[in-house]
């Protein structure tokens, strides 16, 4: 649609016009309008300049337009042009949109339908005049002509919005928490990139009251004046809500609740058909889950290969939901999960892919209930390699629902009244798989990275109760296994049917990375070989040595810190961590977009139904891989962002308490520790530092020359935490340790006075 011609208006004689004049032309006029276009347009001219001015002010006092003297508009109305978000889609599919910024005096934000015809940005699909190549989804960000609604448009929304432009997704929102004040109030950030605050006259706080997360824009009031702010949008209480994770979700954008279009699907979901399905109901497969888990989309069973071909072989049956069969491309469930890419879990709630129908009925194995899967039946020799695969689609019914913890303790003899009876059957034949599928692991010698990881538990409250770190169990190397080995075989039947795939791929790591860990190591007498020939292996064997070493996890930490990203894409490099050459994620179905598209693209190859993925789809494949690990990015960088606002919440009633640490980073600013206590992770200012200190880089240390000590990374030290941030996750400590030894560039030891003073994991589900 074409930019439409500021109109003149009609022509009214001597005097003003009407009320209803002004607003039909503000309406229609296509442009921004302010005073002196209304002037203008009505033919109006000296002093009744005046009287035009005092008649706006009573049009805006009776909430009939909003702006001010350069831009009017209807009150509750949109500016002809503006920046919108797309936030839904109506019962036929098509994109709604929401202004990004609104003033909350006016109400609701009014929404726009986005036109699909005559526009510079496709909708659906194809390359419009600003080069885009990916359609407009949910989320995207858009400049738009805006114009009011005709009966032509078919819609009962007011506006119709025509993109111009797609605008970047917004990484993080302007987002603080407001503290009331006599003046108005001030907002605290909830970045610790930024501690800094910001001043909020009465007139711009809104509706906010005091300890309440808001969404905030920066006003520039001229050159001399401190920065202020204006409050657009109030958000919630985190504190009255115990839901600190609110402050991460906001932060990112992540959507947490469902829109109606979606949920209203929900009522027209198929009924469980068996036609076509394999019956493997007679099979004892068991689900092995986290205590708390509360959905499972995935169960397992093995037994004893009888082939007289394959002696000590083993059986291996991995049985996943078949959430394609309910979430089907194209529908308003699809488009949802797509725009989400996986679920988010937070230690005080989980923000799910799928509504909870599906995601914790429909789709989970639950105990003793038949559910329609994808299954895998996989034949491994004595050595633990794998021999031949098949999938089925198939009707499954969970025998038992194990924590690990249970299945652990069933498998070192400790059975109980639940685990005993499958000891023979079930549980025993899954331990003696696990033994043999584990000599595969071992010979193919993948990252053997076992870090440890932080668990935060809240109490009733929803204050933090203890921060542990859970014992790695083999029950949990067994699950995790069993779920490699099901992967692999995807891929595997993927490529050999030729069909398109969205892979999971783990680059080796990059020139630069692999340097800095070099110089690392040479500081603990360590070595790598020469990156041309670099294998998991040879890491491996770094990871060894360092176990004899002071610092053997610090070891540990800087190896994975060297590592690439593992990522999602459509072509196959293969997975470094893991020593594989085809790898797609396909066991999570209900949490992960990725795996559902596998499934899909499995259904289509292996011809299990109609439901799979549609040719037309795989065109979009590249770029949807490249927006759900963008989002993967997203959600564990709030998910971080969480624990340490909740570890930050905690110790902040122990500023003045005094730590052990570990340094676990060093930078030209200062030192980042890691208490032992908690993992809590904090910043030493170098300004704070004894002495003048100087950042070396090969070293990974501050040094200060003139004293001949200083300190790197590894040492243990003890510090004293100074100041405790919780909603920005900050904590800040003094160094109360001397610093130790150093020798100078020139090689001499100098003896003077002493100085006072995270990641994307491979292990586990996320490989």
């Amino acid at each position: 649609m074409a930019r439409q011609p500021m109109r003149r208006a009609k022509s009214v004689g001597a005097g003003l016009p009407t009320k209803e004049q002004i607003l039909d032309y503000v309406q229609t006029a296509g442009a921004k309008v302010g005073k002196r276009e209304i002037a203008k347009a009505f033919g109006i001219k000296g002093g009744d300049r005046i009287a035009l001015k005092q008649l706006l002010s009573e049009m805006a006092d009776d909430g009939l337009i909003a702006g001010n003297r350069k831009a009017v508009r209807p009150k509750g109305g949109l500016p002809p042009v503006t920046v919108l978000e797309i936030v839904d889609l109506d019962r036929e599919g098509d994109l709604i949109a929401e202004p990004v910024s609104w003033d909350d005096a006016e109400g609701d934000r009014p929404r726009a339908l986005v036109s699909e015809t005559d526009q510079p940005v496709p909708a659906r699909s194809g390359r419009g005049r600003s080069g885009i190549d990916r359609a407009l989804g949910v989320g995207d960000r858009i400049l738009a002509e805006v114009r009011p609604a005709t009966e032509d448009d078919g819609t009962s929304f007011r506006f119709v919005a025509v993109p111009m432009k797609r605008l970047p997704r917004e990484k993080t929102r302007q987002l603080g928490i407001f503290k009331q004040t006599k003046r108005g109030g001030m907002i605290s950030p909830v970045d610790r990139k930024a501690l800094k605050e910001w001043q909020v006259t009465r007139d711009d706080a809104g509706r906010a009251k005091d300890g309440d997360l808001v969404r905030f824009e920066l006003l520039r009031r001229g050159r001399f004046h401190a920065p202020q702010a204006r409050i657009a949008e109030v958000i919630g209480n985190p504190s009255d809500q115990r839901q600190i994770s609110l402050i991460a979700i906001h932060a990112h954008g992540i959507p947490d609740e469902f829109p109606e279009s979606v949920l209203a699907e929900l009522e027209d979901l198929p009924d469980l058909d068996d036609k076509g399905r394999e019956d493997l109901r007679h099979i004892p497969l068991i689900t092995i889950d986290p205590a708390d888990a509360r959905d499972h989309d995935d169960a397992v069973h093995a037994a004893p290969d009888p082939s007289p071909s394959n002696p000590g072989g083993v059986i291996v049956t991995v049985a996943i939901a078949d959430v394609a069969y309910y979430v089907r491309h194209g529908s308003r469930l699809d488009h949802e999960a797509m725009r989400r890419g996986n679920s988010c879990y937070f230690p005080d709630r989980v923000v799910p892919m799928l509504p909870e129908r599906i995601s914790n009925d429909l789709c989970s194995l639950r105990e003793q209930e038949d559910r329609p899967c994808l299954a895998v039946r996989m034949v491994f020799d004595a050595s633990g390699r794998k021999q031949s695969h098949i999938f089925k689609r198939a009707l499954m019914r969970s025998h038992v629902k194990l924590s690990y913890e249970e299945a652990q303790r069933a498998f070192e003899g400790q059975a109980c009244d639940r685990t005993a009876p499958l000891l023979e059957t079930v549980i025993g034949p899954l331990w003696a798989a696990y033994g043999v599928v584990q000599r595969g692991r071992n010979a193919r010698a993948p990252l053997d990275l076992d870090l440890p990881e932080r668990k935060v538990r809240l109490g009733p409250d929803g204050a933090v109760r203890d921060i542990e770190v859970p014992q790695r169990l083999d029950a949990h190397r067994l699950i995790e296994e069993f779920m490699i080995q099901a992967n692999v075989a995807a891929a595997e039947t993927l490529e050999a049917k030729k069909h398109a795939a969205v892979y999971r791929v783990h680059d080796q790591p990059g020139k630069e990375k692999l340097q800095g860990l070099r110089d690392f190591l040479a500081t603990l007498s360590l070595k790598l070989p020469a990156a041309n020939t670099l294998r998991p292996e040879h890491f491996n064997r770094v990871l060894q040595q360092a176990q004899s070493l002071p610092v053997p996890d610090l070891v540990s930490e800087v190896v994975l810190r060297s590592q690439s990203q593992a990522v999602y894409d459509v072509t196959n490099i293969g997975h470094f961590g893991l020593n594989l050459k085809r790898y797609a994620h396909f066991t999570s179905p209900i949490r992960r977009y990725a795996d559902l598209l596998v499934h899909r693209a499995l259904i289509a190859a292996l011809e299990f139904g109609d439901d799979g993925m549609p040719r037309e789809h795989l065109a979009k494949l590249r770029s949807i891989a490249q927006d759900i690990s963008d989002l993967e990015r997203r959600a564990m960088a709030a998910e971080r962002e969480t624990v340490e606002r909740l570890i930050a919440a905690y110790l902040a009633d122990r500023v003045g308490a005094t730590f052990g640490a570990r340094i676990s980073g060093v930078s030209r600013s200062g030192l980042f520790v890691r208490l032992d206590e908690t993992g809590a992770d904090g910043f030493v200012p170098i300004s704070t530092l004894d002495g003048l200190y100087h950042h070396d880089d090969t070293q990974h240390a501050l040094i200060c020359h003139a004293l001949g000590t200083g300190y790197a990374l590894g040492d243990r030290v003890t510090v004293r935490l100074v100041e405790a941030i919780p909603t920005a996750g900050a904590l800040r400590f003094e160094m109360l340790s001397d610093g130790r030894r150093f020798t100078t560039k020139g090689g001499r030891q100098n003896r003077g006075r002493p100085g006072r003073t995270s990641s994307p994991r491979l292990r586990g589900r996320r490989r």
